[in-house]
């Protein structure tokens, strides 16, 4: 499995060395995976979900789901199911090899870190845990959101059903893998509403925030290191981000990024003062602040910048919420980091 691509997705640009969920109800009584709420899936079986690789067929509700990468373990969680195993989060993750919207989804299913049913976790740190997923006698694997090869696939299909990526090289949305994972567990319904009033708390931030809506944006990464300029494009998870709660995407980013040929583009120092935007969206060092990146001559020259518009993680964890963006990860970047958002859209209007 091509960890190494996966950890870039998320820090690439970011890291200096390269440059309201569902409710859930009462688990069930067992540990393993057993859905939350006590009954049967209101959907159909068997169930088809079409995927890069082809088509999986689920042919009767799954009760032992593992799942692969980010973000799939969080999709079935926000589904009301609990995994029987997941991987442990090694960047940006909490003291639990977790995170801090998993660990709350958990408890609130009964399944906590400290019960006998919380999940098992393993460590992919350096591929596809092939052994301890096998030793988990799974009846569904989950790798809608990821990198994993087709050989990989082929590897994980031999274990049990397994959903292979809906879009290539962890484009796929979160929309996109709810969808997906509600289809195989039965929870087609839960699953719309689930993305429904995600995508309407989102919508929300531009509707009440009228600097919010009246913005554009940059989403990318200024290295105060090596001087290093980039921003994010296409399907990155960033940029939906920001588009999804009202900004607009800054004009010099579809000029710039129609052959792209990564999630990314590079850009030229020296041609800094063309990237006109109201926001400016970064990752950055603990402790940086928008001081410094104004007391840079070269990004000093960017628009937003200049007057303050920078926004800016300097949290791994915070910057997981959207970077790798899922149905509980959301919610949680909404009350945690759309604040501060708010803040600058506010004081660059004026």
């Amino acid at each position: 499995m091509t960890l190494s691509r996966r950890s870039f997705a998320l820090a690439a640009l970011a890291v200096p060395a390269l440059a309201s969920c569902s409710g859930g109800e009462d688990p069930a009584a067992s540990s393993g995976g057993a859905a939350a709420g006590g009954g049967a899936a209101e959907g159909s079986f068997p169930a088809t979900v079409t995927h890069l690789y082809g088509e999986t067929v689920v042919e009767a509700e799954p009760t032992r789901i593992v799942t692969v990468s980010w973000v799939n373990g969080d999709s079935v969680l926000a589904l009301g199911v609990v995994p029987v195993g997941l991987p442990v989060v090694t960047w940006g993750g909490n003291d639990n090899g977790s995170t801090d919207w998993i660990d709350a989804k958990l408890e609130e299913l009964g399944a906590g870190w400290d019960s006998e049913n919380a999940p098992t976790q393993y460590d992919e740190t350096d591929g596809l845990n092939l052994d301890e997923m096998a030793a988990l006698t799974p009846d569904l694997i989950v790798a809608a959101y990821s990198g994993i090869t087709e050989e990989e696939y082929e590897q994980l299909s031999k274990i049990a059903p397994t959903i292979g990526p809906i879009a290539a090289n962890y484009t796929t949305s979160w929309q996109e893998a709810v969808t997906a994972i509600g289809t195989a567990t039965g929870r087609g319904e839960d699953a719309e509403a689930l993305i429904s009033g995600i995508e309407g708390d989102l919508a929300a931030v531009g509707e009440e925030n009228p600097a919010i809506a009246e913005s554009t944006f940059i989403a990318g990464n200024l290295g105060l290191a090596d001087n290093s300029i980039a921003f994010y494009v296409g399907e990155d998870t960033r940029p939906r981000f920001f588009t999804a709660i009202g900004m607009t995407q800054a004009e010099v980013v579809a000029e710039n990024s129609s052959a792209a040929e990564n999630f990314y583009v590079e850009w030229s120092a020296e041609r800094a003062d063309e990237l006109d935007s109201d926001i400016f969206y970064t990752w950055a060092e603990a402790g940086t602040t928008v001081e410094d990146y104004q007391a840079n001559g070269l990004f000093a020259q960017i628009p937003a910048v200049a007057a303050g518009g920078v926004v800016l993680t300097d949290d791994d964890h915070l910057t997981l919420s959207i970077s790798a963006a899922s149905a509980l990860s959301l919610p949680w970047a909404i009350e945690n980091f759309v604040p501060s958002v708010i803040e600058v859209a506010d004081s660059v209007a004026g």
